[in-house]
């Protein structure tokens, strides 16, 4: 099998400010986003030789096909591919842009990812039928709600590792409140306010043990990356960031037709990770990756990533969370720009904005957020529930 490891690299993104863009559309944001993009790449819109655009749910017929980039962007008769892989749409963009690169077709692509959420009316408890994605049975009854599916890991976690319900509620609320610390210094994050503790605690329960502060929101927001050749990189900038591995794996749901699964872990993220690990050279994920950008759409998720990335033994996650292992000054840095819970989730820019984050913190550009030497940066991605999914993997580095 290949690797993508160092033949492809960052040399532009861009993110708009994510949150509830009233002022903004579709096209607004993706103006921005690119604008940012083509200006920190050093490159003219008319060099673009090919995009692969990530978006799902938004306005009528523009989540159907690669035109509204093209016609909003201007970038006439390049070769646009809209992709949809549930959230990890964006994530699924860059891949496209980065194989086409390294496969020597193209010099230079971009990845795009965008969503207006808030004007479709898509709320935060929508109906998981699923219709032509697919009938699932058992957990996957038609009134199956996200925070339903991950209230069940978090009990199904509390109980598998003796967590009393006190215990693990405050464990949870640790994840939250550090991700409005990390948050509140991001200029671009849809909430900048920061929570303590004792608050998240004692929020009202959406689906119990997952209080209001366990669970990200919906946003607006777009982001953007231009990714070229390892070996032309330095002809764009002094400090590009090169991709080290670029994993995504589908499960088969085959945990839902069994027993024996724990319902305390994400199988397809564990396996993801380990590819990505292999196609990096990292022997030890804890000590090597500096930093990581998780799908944390609810806290129970960033505490269980923790482990299927092997960044805390199994069942140990809580006593590296009471540490502050994964706070802006630990020693693993997590969410470092509110993440999912604060910086935002649009859906299709997620993928990318996360990838923004360790791009700029590789770079030494986040200010008072910025980790220490970073070397390797990690995004995660989980689209679907814990026994039916999509997990990418990415990691790069300097």
């Amino acid at each position: 099998m290949g690797s993508i490891k160092d033949k492809v690299a960052i040399i532009g993104m861009g993110c708009t400010r994510f949150g509830e863009r009233w002022d903004m559309g579709y096209s607004d944001l993706m103006v921005e986003a690119f604008l940012e993009c083509v200006e920190d790449a050093g490159m003219e819109p008319k060099d673009i030789q090919a995009a692969w655009l990530g978006t799902q749910f938004t306005e009528v017929n523009q989540g159907v096909s690669g035109l509204p980039l093209a016609e909003t962007l201007h970038l006439p008769y390049i070769p646009v591919t809209h992709v949809e892989n549930m959230c990890a749409s964006g994530s699924e963009a860059l891949r496209g842009a980065c194989y086409a690169v390294a496969a020597g077709i193209y010099d230079n692509a971009l990845a795009f990812g965008v969503e207006k959420l808030k004007d479709i009316g898509y709320g935060g408890l929508p109906d998981f039928s699923l219709g032509a994605a697919g009938k699932y049975e058992g957990l996957f009854t038609p009134n199956v709600t996200a925070p339903g599916a991950f209230a069940m890991m978090a009990t199904s976690y509390f109980a598998k590792y003796g967590l009393s319900p006190d215990e693990g509620k405050m464990m949870l609320a640790k994840v939250s409140s550090k991700s409005h610390h990390n948050g509140s210094m991001c200029e671009k994050a849809h909430l900048r306010r920061e929570v303590p503790v004792e608050a998240i605690v004692k929020a009202p329960i959406v689906a119990w043990p997952l209080g209001l502060y366990d669970c990200c929101g919906v946003s607006d927001g777009a982001a953007a990356a231009i990714v070229v050749r390892a070996e032309d990189a330095k002809k764009f900038r002094n400090d590009p960031v090169y991709v080290k591995a670029l994993q995504i794996a589908d499960s088969t749901g085959e945990e839902l037709m069994y027993t024996d699964y724990d319902y305390a872990h994400v199988e397809t993220t564990t396996r993801a990770a380990a590819k990505a690990y292999q196609e990096a050279g990292i022997k030890n994920p804890r000590e090597e990756i500096s930093m990581a950008e998780v799908h944390d759409c609810f806290s129970i998720t960033e505490a269980v990533t923790m482990e299927d990335l092997q960044f805390s033994p199994r069942g140990k996650v809580k006593e590296d969370i009471d540490a502050g292992r994964f706070n802006l000054d630990g020693a693993q840095p997590i969410q470092t720009d509110g993440g999912l819970k604060c910086f935002g989730h649009p859906i299709g820019a997620s993928g990318i904005r996360m990838m923004y984050e360790e791009y700029k913190q590789l770079q030494g550009k986040c200010g008072p957020r910025q980790v220490k030497n970073p070397k390797f940066g990690m995004t995660h991605n989980l689209g679907g529930f814990p026994p039916h999914c999509v997990i990418s993997a990415f990691i790069v580095g300097l």
